[in-house]
């Protein structure tokens, strides 16, 4: 006989609790001895009479409420209904889903009742993580109560021959499976919450399926469960034709006891007995009342568990695999412990106790006017129903999954409270506008969704299978398989530009982002989508890709930019500014690689930006590179016509049918973005300034997208001459150069800024240099500031900026600056600033996605305002809460309104960039930075090389290195003090008892190979006028030392220096 110990060590190994080994040893050893868990119709006798509710007439005693405790089951995934988060996450009416009606429903109860009713959730290891972010969201105080979760345990698969724990190479997690909601009493003992409920004087709990919104502690039932005595009750209803393939309560002939049998219990020679609902009248609705002093009894006696029978499901081990190892999976259900209680009882109760969500049909049902919510926030049916529910039959095969119901449903649920039955076969599309009455059958035999004709139906046959389609609307689905690799980095996914532009390539990722968008709650039929990028290569086909899978999606209006030409942070203006408030955008695609090389050859990019102007956060571009892994297909609308996205205005493209239309906008490439500048700075004060003869600028746009907004700002609205607008056309290619603004690439600049790519001051003759210089990257979200031979770092920007804020309305005006915030490897400059001027200080990882939390603390979080906010990180990105994204213009902006306030008399002699920072230095002390950047080595080198520095950062810490001490070593994790996400391997850090920091970091932005960034800092407080080089010779040293890049990546010489 196989042996139980090699689960039991696997089972141990996950450090599961004994009492969930021991229940599931007993489900072992029956299925072992041959037990197949088949009842025989012989060996029971239906269920006799039960009471109804209805029939009891008792004082309701509301002090019974201190006693108990409400448990929703809420452990399931949905797999059935094509989800792969929890189930009652899922949208059932308007914008609630099951866990907000649950959640209404408790908080309700509390109020009405003024006792604090003890709730419950018993989550399992899928289910978990989503339904406490939810909590935390929404219902931040019934997530901090004591005792909140309970998790569910996991069973190993077995395979089916040897009975040995199942493996699965591709993934482990498939070697497991939860055990059944028969866990819950194995899960009650293991966590130690029977004990305590005990403990706290609870007597009483009521469970029930997080799906079944009609299951709510009724205070009559709990009155009549305590009256009785009764150790177990069960909640039953009368069957009907619809239930037949249910489970049934029965007696058990042996001794008289009451019992539940499942299908899975009955052979195929009792199937007819088992369908008789007029012989097995009643159904377990799942909603149980249990005796907790008497489950502690049973629970003792048998040995730390109840032994319920087995139920056994036959499957695979990789469920999306039919061909991988099959597999048993034992189960147990929780109503089978009405065997194990003597004096068990069952009641009946009305059906509006029982309505679960199990299939489409449920969900369409539950979503239409056929119910309507109460003021105690149950579904019930509408009174204009008549008493009587539609019955619902849905394409089993076309809608078995919830997306292909969504597909059907985008405009509108027709009307049913007049229905009284409705049959779908094919494929077709609903309208709020149609009303269905009397019994209604449609068919569709075509491979196209059809649209179910507006206005009454009644008591109908239509066949719509050739009826006009969608014409140019009509959405293909093109199989496809997954593409290694498509992993969103910090901005979004960056690959080569060929690589893009194969097969299918694209429009994996871009199904993959329509489908995590949906799937977090983002109604995409509603507002606007963004499109526009920097104007590399392949982004004008680009465009009209996603434009096409937009349509197919669900997506009815989108906005695209003029040429394609949109900043990244014009994007964010876009999406948080422009209006009217029925278009506003959901969210937008950017086609930017930022500031790597243009071109056939070199790279491209795409990112999704959400409804606030933020970049996607972690959870949903983590969502999206899931769905890259498992894509099988992806729509588009292939007749869809190509749009001129060179002229302004907008396009309608109607179906054939009528009954959709979908509008493309093209919309200006710079008007929201200056529009709200001008509301930010004084561009009087700026253009007094400019106009000065003794002071010059040029900005740099390096061919990339910043181009039209230098000349719109700089030429349109503050008069200047187009000459000082350098490079301003954008390009496919950015003219074959590299639109990186640093030291290095911006060699235009530098040189007519007179300096060298390691920012010393070279001999110009007797050219004219410039009183101020500035360069953007290609989409324009960089920038670089410069003045006469003069460099001013990233980190020393950001805190003179931050020092200066008063110089700018935008801040002013709101009482000035409150926080401020920088990424980890940026200078500790501006620390010193936030200091002296008592400003909230955060230090975060790389990527503005972090800022986008703290900027909406008070706003999406209900936390605390830390706005007005600037942020920045070293990588020459500086930004405020104006959007969500860095701003190279507002950098630049900025630097003008600063250099304006401190010249304000014209004759006085000119206050240059270099004089406000040596004042500042003076004042606070010189932060000595540079970062070393080393691109395009091998990426399994640079891996060995982080791996190598984590393995020793316990052996570096307290280490002595040349003249330094080594005070910290550690891997940067980040808590976000916001929604409390936790960001870890965000940089290797060797902290200094003097202060001096070495970091590195492997940048998640290169096209290809790998790129290693090594961060040097160390700061003087007095000695100010060092060159960079002479203050960071010795800690480079330190650094290569500690690194040993020359051994790992075959060099030790920097492609750039900032």
């Amino acid at each position: 006989m196989a042996s139980f110990a090699p689960i039991k060590a696997k089972m141990e190994a996950e450090k599961i609790a004994t009492s969930a080994i021991s229940a599931f040893e007993s489900t072992f050893n029956s299925l072992v001895s041959g037990n197949t868990g088949i009842i025989p119709e012989s060996t029971i006798s239906p269920a006799p009479d039960l009471i109804k509710t209805d029939s009891i007439h008792i004082e309701s005693n509301a002090q019974l409420l201190k006693e108990t405790v409400v448990l929703k089951l809420n452990g399931g995934l949905g797999t059935g209904m094509g989800l792969d988060k929890a189930k009652s996450l899922l949208k059932v009416k308007g914008d609630d889903t099951f866990l907000d009606f649950t959640a209404k429903q408790v908080t309700k109860m509390r109020k009405d009742f003024g006792f604090n009713v003890k709730f419950m959730l018993m989550n399992s290891f899928s289910t978990s993580e989503d339904t406490l972010a939810f909590f935390e969201e929404k219902y931040p105080s019934l997530r901090a109560e004591e005792g909140l979760e309970m998790i569910q345990n996991k069973v190993p698969k077995l395979d089916a021959t040897t009975y040995l724990p199942a493996t699965c190479g591709a993934d482990s997690s498939n070697e497991w499976c939860p055990p059944g909601h028969g866990d819950l009493y194995a899960a009650l003992v293991g966590s130690g919450r029977l004990d305590a409920l005990l403990a706290d004087g609870y007597k009483y709990m009521f469970v029930s399926n997080s799906d079944n919104l009609g299951a709510t502690l009724d205070l009559k039932i709990l009155t009549h469960f305590a009256t009785t005595d009764a150790p177990f009750m069960m909640e039953c209803c009368e069957r009907t034709e619809n239930d037949k393939k249910g489970g049934h309560l029965a007696v058990r002939k042996s001794d008289n006891q009451l019992i539940l049998r499942e299908s899975a219990m009955c052979s195929d020679e009792d199937e007819d007995a088992f369908q008789d609902v007029t012989k097995h009248r009643f159904f377990n609705t799942n909603n149980l009342w249990i005796r907790l002093d008497k489950l502690k009894e049973i629970i003792d006696k048998c040995g730390g568990f109840i032994p319920l029978p087995m139920i056994i499901n036959n499957k695979t081990v990789d469920p999306k695999n039919g061909s991988s190892q099959k597999v048993v999976q034992l189960e147990t259900a929780m109503g089978a412990a009405i065997e194990c209680f003597a004096g068990a009882s069952a009641i009946v109760v009305n059906r509006s106790r029982f309505a679960p969500v199990k299939k489409c049909n449920d969900l369409l049902l539950l979503r239409s006017d056929a119910y309507v919510i109460n003021s105690d926030f149950i579904p019930m049916l509408n009174p204009a129903c008549g008493g009587k529910a539609p019955i619902i039959s849905l394409d089993s095969k076309k809608y078995k999954f919830v997306g292909a119901l969504e597909d059907a449903t985008v405009g509108g649920i027709p009307s049913l409270v007049k229905c009284d039955r409705l049959t779908i076969k094919g494929l077709v599309r609903m309208s709020k506008k149609t009303s269905l009455v009397g019994d209604v059958s449609i068919v569709n035999t075509s491979d196209e969704a059809k649209f179910i004709p507006a206005g009454e139906i009644k008591d109908a046959s239509l066949d719509l299978t050739k009826a006009v389609g969608l014409g140019p609307l009509k959405s293909t689905v093109v199989s496809t398989s997954p593409i290694d690799g498509q992993k969103p980095g910090t901005s979004g996914l960056r690959k080569k530009t060929k690589l893009f532009m194969g097969e299918n390539y694209l429009n994996n990722f871009v199904q993959a982002a329509f489908d995590a968008v949906k799937a977090s709650g983002t109604d995409v039929s509603e507002g606007s989508l963004v499109i526009g990028g920097d104007g590399r290569y392949f982004n004008d086909k680009a465009i009209q890709t996603i434009i096409k899978m937009g349509a197919a999606n669900g997506v009815t209006r989108f906005w695209v930019a003029k040429d394609g030409l949109l900043s990244t942070p014009a994007v964010s203006a876009v999406i948080r500014e422009r209006g009217p408030v029925w278009q506003k955008a959901f969210g937008a695609f950017i086609l930017t690689a930022s500031h790597n090389p243009g071109g056939p050859e070199e790279d491209f990019g795409i990112k999704y930006n959400c409804e606030n102007g933020e970049p996607a956060p972690d959870s949903l571009t983590d969502a999206m590179f899931k769905n890259t892994t498992t894509m099988k297909e992806y729509k588009i609308c292939n007749d869809f016509p190509t749009i001129d996205i060179a002229t302004l205005g907008s396009t309608t493209v109607q179906g054939s049918d009528g009954s959709s239309v979908i509008t493309v906008e093209i919309i200006d490439t710079t008007e929201a973005s200056v529009k709200l500048l001008k509301t930010i700075f004084d561009f009087d004060a700026i253009k007094s300034l400019l106009d000065r003869p003794d002071f010059t600028m040029i900005y740099d746009s390096m061919h990339g997208v910043n181009g039209p907004y230098a000349k719109a700002i700089l030429v349109d609205e503050l008069g200047q001459d187009e000459s000082s607008c350098m490079n301003a056309i954008p390009k496919d290619d950015f003219n074959g150069g590299h639109a990186d603004p640093n030291l290095t690439y911006a060699k235009e600049l530098v040189a007519a800024m007179g300096l060298n790519k390691e920012g010393n001051k070279i001999d110009v003759g007797g050219a004219k240099i410039p009183t101020f210089g500035a360069a953007a990257d290609g989409d324009g979200d960089r920038n670089m500031i410069l003045g006469t031979q003069f460099f001013v770092t990233p980190s020393d920007s950001l805190a003179i900026i931050a020092a200066y804020a008063d110089t700018i309305p935008f801040f002013k005006a709101q009482g000035g600056l409150k926080g401020v915030a920088r990424s980890m490897p940026t200078s500790g400059a501006v620390d010193l600033v936030a200091k002296d001027l008592n400003f909230d200080l955060f230090e975060t990882p790389t990527g503005w996605k972090y800022f986008g939390n703290l900027m909406d603390s008070k706003a999406l979080f209900g936390g605390k305002d830390y706005t007005p906010f600037i942020c920045g990180e070293e990588s020459f990105g500086t930004g405020s809460n104006h959007i969500r994204e860095k701003d190279g213009v507002w950098a630049v902006l900025a630097w003008l309104s600063i250099l304006a306030s401190e010249n304000t008399d014209a004759f006085k002699p000119l206050v240059t960039v270099e004089d406000i920072v040596t004042k500042h230095w003076a004042k606070y002390g010189r932060n000595y930075y540079c970062r070393w950047d080393f691109e395009g080595v091998a990426s399994v080198g640079a891996n060995a090389m982080m791996d190598k520095m984590r393995s020793e950062i316990d052996a570096n810490t307290g280490k002595v290195v040349g003249k330094y001490t080594i005070e910290t070593a550690d891997d940067f994790t980040y808590v976000d003090p916001v929604d409390g996400s936790v960001a870890k391997k965000q940089g290797i850090r060797f902290l200094m008892s003097d202060g001096s920091r070495v970091i590195f970091r492997l940048s998640g932005t290169a096209g290809s190979g790998a790129t290693v960034r090594m961060y040097i800092e160390q700061y003087e407080p007095d000695n100010i006028s060092m060159t960079v080089s002479e203050s960071l010779k010795d800690l480079i040293a330190v650094a290569l030392d500690l690194c040993d890049i020359k051994n790992f990546c075959k060099t030790e010489t920097p492609t750039v220096i900032t």
